[in-house]
């Protein structure tokens, strides 16, 4: 993709997926009428930063689906690091992938995974769609309203903004923070209190025991009888 002629940024989409991958490699199968697409930047930003552009990502499809739907905002959120959720329930999912140019211009790559039509069942976090939310939406129309969101987004990082009005306004869409939470990564499990969003986007767990482990990747589920 990162090969493909013509100036970046540029959407490369699929009406369904045979091969796709999630995080950490992770394959699934997604069938017609859901909203499977990327987004091509080079040369987005320095390289230290582009762990930012999840969460700019997030925010960006935060906006599109509300755009698009109306939904109220007490329905939708934002799920660490990469999900968009409504009724706690998983819409979205974001990758982020990048690499290096042969003329050493880098490139990077926001895969959106939004469930329209359909969403799996059988999954370790409950998932559903737009039209399971009572918001039956084509997948045209959600990704014209995510390229103006997006854009809009990305130029707020991107000139002077920063990631520090990013974690804002990412903290203020984020249901699960100040809950107790079960994070996965590896063959290992933290509990604790989702405490805060630091500024390189990872997550604060305070534990039971009042000890604060700053946790990079993984996946979060609420904790037995905790609000997601």
């Amino acid at each position: 993709m990162a090969q493909a002629r013509g100036p970046a940024p540029r959407w490369f989409v699929a009406e369904r997926q045979t091969g796709g991958r999630g995080r950490r490699g992770r394959p699934w199968t997604s069938e017609p009428g859901n909203l499977y697409a990327s987004l091509l930047l080079v040369d987005a930003g320095p390289a230290a930063r582009l762990p930012e552009l999840c969460f700019v990502a997030a925010l960006g499809l935060y906006d599109a689906v509300r755009a698009v739907t109306g939904i109220d905002p007490l329905r939708i959120g934002l799920k660490w690091p990469n999900d968009v959720l409504i009724d706690g329930a998983k819409l979205a999912g974001i990758l982020l992938e990048g690499t290096v140019l042969p003329d050493g211009r880098s490139a990077t790559v926001i895969g959106f995974g939004v469930n329209c039509a359909h969403h799996p069942l059988d999954t370790p976090y409950p998932t559903t769609d737009l039209s399971a939310a009572g918001y039956p939406t084509r997948p045209s129309e959600l990704l014209d309203a995510l390229d103006v969101a997006l854009r809009d987004r990305l130029d707020e990082w991107a000139q002077g903004a920063g990631f520090a009005q990013t974690r804002e306004a990412w903290v203020r869409r984020a249901p699960g923070l100040g809950h107790e939470v079960r994070v996965r990564f590896g063959e290992r499990e933290a509990y604790g209190v989702f405490e805060a969003l630091d500024f390189s986007g990872a997550m604060i767990l305070r534990r039971a025991d009042g000890a604060r482990e700053t946790i990079s990747a993984g996946d979060v589920f609420p904790s037995p009888g905790a609000q997601a």
